[in-house]
């Protein structure tokens, strides 16, 4: 059934079933607020709307790929409590297609099933894996960014273009030179969801 289209700040969120979604999310430290902020307001004189928000999420893609914070899942320990997580509900609330788990942030590529919304799938991953990474680490406190941002997939040519995205994204970032050397992400795992 899906949530259909809504809000919990300002990012829009398309949640229907059915629905394929590219999704990136976020640990807490990975871009400060303030430099988003700063970003907008050197954005704000772009007057086509849809150019302005190209260019805000080139640059925090390209500030994330950079491993900015303190990147807790550039751990293998902590990588793997993620994965364990996107790979677990696979065939039950989603299908998953592709992800990345980098070491500030991760892309996934899913389809929604059944009545299972985007927005409790989520929920999901980020609190019992943060709980889990949390112990890891052997600490408490907030460990994602609480919004993260979708997209609906609108034909098979973005459908392809985020594959290549997600499986390229640690090589464009330097950490590996064949998306299949990179162990925390489905090229990696030799996935074939």
């Amino acid at each position: 059934m899906g949530k259909g289209i809504y809000t919990r700040g300002y990012l829009p969120h398309w949640d229907f079933a059915g629905a394929l979604q590219a999704v990136t999310f976020r640990l807490a430290d990975s871009v400060p607020t303030s430099l988003v902020a700063e970003w907008r307001a050197e954005l704000a004189g772009i007057p086509d709307e849809t150019a302005r928000q190209k260019e805000l999420h080139r640059r925090i893609a390209r500030y994330e790929d950079g491993g900015h914070g303190e990147a807790v899942l550039r751990l293998p320990e902590c990588a793997a409590v993620l994965q364990s997580k996107l790979t677990g509900g696979h065939g039950k609330d989603y299908k998953l297609i592709d992800w990345c788990i980098m070491p500030n942030h991760v892309h996934v590529l899913l389809k929604l099933e059944n009545d299972s919304t985007l927005w409790e799938i989520l929920k999901s991953w980020k609190g019992s894996g943060g709980l889990e990474i949390n112990r890891v680490l052997g600490r408490t406190g907030t460990l994602w960014q609480r919004e993260y941002h979708d997209r609906l997939v609108r034909d098979m040519d973005h459908f392809h273009n985020c594959r290549v995205y997600i499986r390229d994204n640690p090589v464009k970032a330097g950490l590996c030179r064949t998306p299949e050397e990179w162990r925390f992400s489905s090229a990696g795992c030799g996935w074939e969801g």
